[in-house]
């Protein structure tokens, strides 16, 4: 059981208590409902009801259970291996492939292969339904990750994440021709106050966490950019949260509004989703100090596109 010690902000008053439970735990809102009914919150010491108006300054104490997953199961599914070794390994994703079993998404999943190829080989730390997983990349961007076969590089490559030590570079396309050829975008990221499913730039709310995405456009297009983007840090949809919030979301992307235009009607066999490819990873080895990096090439279907638009104009 995870316990939060929180307190309601001035800035909430008024606010139905599932409602800014929601938003203080990144979680859905039917989750801060059934929270609550279950007796996992309380105010001042006292379980409340769910439709408790705030006031601000009360304190809530949150008892959240511990999820308990099932333990995913090995598929034989081909993987695109880049480099391994007995502590990494280094995998090409491909779009439309999830990272691991969650709802809805129970197999087929990289987990599932890697599960495959390397048996017991995986580190622990992610538990049963994340063996190995060190970072992630959505369902529908390809390209580059890394993942430990153990419990020792898992915490180094865990650590060099956060301190930045680790540099992933994507290949994007977007929507429109941005003004400056390089730019940051430095906002904060968290979970949509209305829509669950979906991340966006929050300036202000305590559940936010700081978001930066160096971005230089490389070639432009009539209505389109391609851009290389450099991740300083790495929330969950961060590219295209913090490209959306320019007015440029990627090209395809079904949540963030890059679906909108008649391109991708017009060559819908070549889209599966936002147009984002995780192409550069470079770190140092976890037991040899060694620097590395590893790059993929753009998937069949980005490159088209980019042919298409390159042949436009």
């Amino acid at each position: 059981m995870t316990t939060h010690q929180l307190t309601v902000d001035t800035s909430a008053v008024g606010l139905r208590l599932d409602v800014w439970l929601a938003d203080a735990l990144s979680i859905t809102r039917s989750a801060a409902v059934r929270l609550i009914e279950d007796g996992g919150v309380r105010i001042d010491g006292k379980p409340v009801p769910k439709r408790l108006k705030l006031a601000g300054g009360e304190a809530v104490e949150v008892n959240e259970p511990d999820p308990v997953p099932s333990a995913a199961e090995p598929e034989e599914i081909p993987l695109d291996i880049i480099y391994e070794d007995a502590d990494i390994i280094v995998v090409n994703k491909p779009a439309g492939m999830v990272v691991h079993p969650a709802a809805g998404n129970p197999s087929g999943t990289l987990v599932n292969a890697l599960l495959w190829h390397c048996g017991e080989r995986l580190s622990g730390i992610g538990g049963v339904i994340r063996p190995g997983i060190v970072h992630r990349i959505d369902k529908d961007t390809s390209g580059l990750l890394v993942v430990a076969k153990h419990d020792e590089a898992h915490l180094t490559l865990a650590a060099g994440l956060k301190d930045h030590a680790i540099s992933r570079v994507y290949s994007a396309l977007a929507i429109g021709n941005l003004r400056e050829d390089d730019g940051t975008v430095d906002a904060p990221i968290g979970r949509h106050p209305t829509d669950r499913k979906r991340m966006a730039v929050l300036h202000g709310s305590p559940s936010a966490r700081e978001a930066v995405t160096h971005y230089h456009v490389l070639e432009r297009y009539s209505g389109f950019s391609y851009l290389e983007c450099r991740l300083e840090t790495g929330r969950t949809h961060q590219i295209r949260v913090h490209m959306a919030s320019l007015g440029h979301p990627l090209l395809g992307d079904p949540v963030y509004g890059g679906d909108k235009v008649p391109f991708v009607r017009q060559h819908a066999d070549l889209f599966c989703g936002q147009c984002l490819h995780a192409r550069e990873l470079r770190f140092t080895h976890p037991r040899t100090g060694e620097s590395m990096c590893f790059s993929a090439p753009l998937p069949p279907d980005f490159a088209a596109l980019l042919e298409i638009l390159r042949r436009k104009g």
